[in-house]
């Protein structure tokens, strides 16, 4: 690598020069299998015909304008955006993080259109919301905040997944606006929402006027086997909710859409981004989401997950060092009893792209279009890495 890029990266020891589906390759030629998808990016895996096509031919037409004039092809992603999740307005960003500025600028905008001077939004332990300053503090995390200090003010923690810890910040605090989650965390160790949870926070949200805003980053896009994580609740419908990934399957796109009293807030000049919603991005996202619903490929996630946690279950029957499967959809955590950074590089010697967060909990991201041979693949792989590491350290613990 060039020693001209700065350290911000722990990067493994390859670089993958080509695509296809599920599978990648190196500078040497050897064939490796993406249980990755780029954290949660590529759900329609590498070199994608139907993407390749609209970014080819997006780029010999318009790529840029600025948001100073119509972009079609903004307006076709808003309205389908709209359409598939029951939102109302949607302003177009560059990430992740970005998306979640907006949500967070909309809430202060709540707050000062109800006369609140100091508004604090209610966000949990363990979530990860972006690494700009002002998502950096709204994130659980306080490892990626050192540093950092003094963190942006305006942001209450509590446990996530309990209600209860919510009533009793509405209790000591007049001044919240807002409450801040993510369906699934996903750096927080691909622990789901659990149930009743997110219709729970709605409920308070309602009482208390205050905006519910859904950081569907990693969980959006047909990644939990719906649409979006929150869709799991029937009948739920957040205020602001906040889009990437894999919007624009590796095209830096993000999103922030509202709905009810979040829809209208922004006004001209609250707001804005230069590349943000551009011609090409949007052309991409109509793409990917035309492309998940002409092939099914919410439900085919659904089924993957099935299909890849009934396999890893049986693998790792009787291995009391195996906690838990959790997640949700294809965010899979296969939950460990001690740290297991180093999975990373074996499964990479064994060809096989997974990640590892929270310390102990192996996270799987595989693409919505991979096979039921690829599937298994992947679970025979990381079964063999898994167990050969947890025999390897038996043994050392024996010596």
């Amino acid at each position: 690598m060039s020693s001209h890029l700065m350290s911000t990266y722990n990067r493994q020891p390859v670089t993958f020069v080509r695509g296809e589906g599920a599978r990648l390759w190196d500078e040497a030629g050897r064939e490796y299998l993406d249980a990755l998808s780029g954290i949660a990016v590529t759900g329609l895996g590498h070199a994608h015909p139907d993407i390749s096509e609209a970014i080819c031919d997006q780029a010999k037409t318009l790529i840029h304008t600025s948001n100073v004039y119509g972009v079609l092809w903004q307006s076709r992603l808003a309205d389908k955006l709209a359409e598939i999740s029951g939102m109302e307005s949607v302003f177009f960003s560059n990430s992740g993080a970005e998306a979640n500025e907006a949500a967070i600028k909309l809430a202060r905008l709540f707050a000062h259109q109800r006369q609140i001077e100091n508004p604090l939004i209610l966000v949990m332990e363990t979530s990860f919301h972006g690494r700009t300053l002002a998502t950096l503090a709204a994130t659980g995390n306080p490892a990626i905040q050192k540093g950092f200090e003094p963190l942006v003010a305006g942001f209450l923690r509590v446990p996530y997944g309990d209600l209860e810890a919510i009533e009793r910040m509405a209790a000591l605090h007049d001044n919240i606006v807002a409450v801040l989650v993510e369906p699934v965390q996903g750096e927080g160790g691909v622990r789901a929402a659990p149930e009743g949870y997110l219709r729970g926070i709605r409920a308070l949200c309602d009482q208390h006027d205050w905006l519910m805003m859904v950081d569907e980053v990693q969980t959006g896009i047909g990644r939990t086997g719906k649409w979006f994580g929150f869709q799991h609740e029937e009948g739920l419908l957040p205020d602001v909710m906040s889009l990437a990934k894999g919007l624009g399957n590796g095209v830096p796109i993000g999103a922030c859409l509202g709905a009810g009293k979040a829809a209208t807030l922004f006004a001209p000049g609250n707001h804005g981004s230069t590349f943000g919603g551009n011609p090409l991005v949007c052309r991409v996202g109509h793409t990917v989401l035309s492309v998940i619903e002409r092939d099914q490929l919410v439900s085919r996630a659904a089924q993957l997950s099935e299909r890849i946690r009934s396999g890893l279950r049986a693998v790792f029957a009787g291995q009391s060092a195996v906690l838990e499967l959790r997640g949700r959809g294809l965010m899979i955590g296969v939950v460990l009893d001690r740290p297991c950074g180093e999975l990373v590089r074996l499964a990479l010697d064994e060809r096989l792209l997974i990640n590892v967060t929270a310390g102990s909990v192996i996270r799987l991201l595989p693409p919505l279009i991979m096979s039921d041979e690829q599937a298994d693949d992947l679970v025979k792989r990381l079964g063999d890495v898994v167990l050969a590491w947890l025999d390897a350290n038996a043994t050392q613990v024996t010596d």
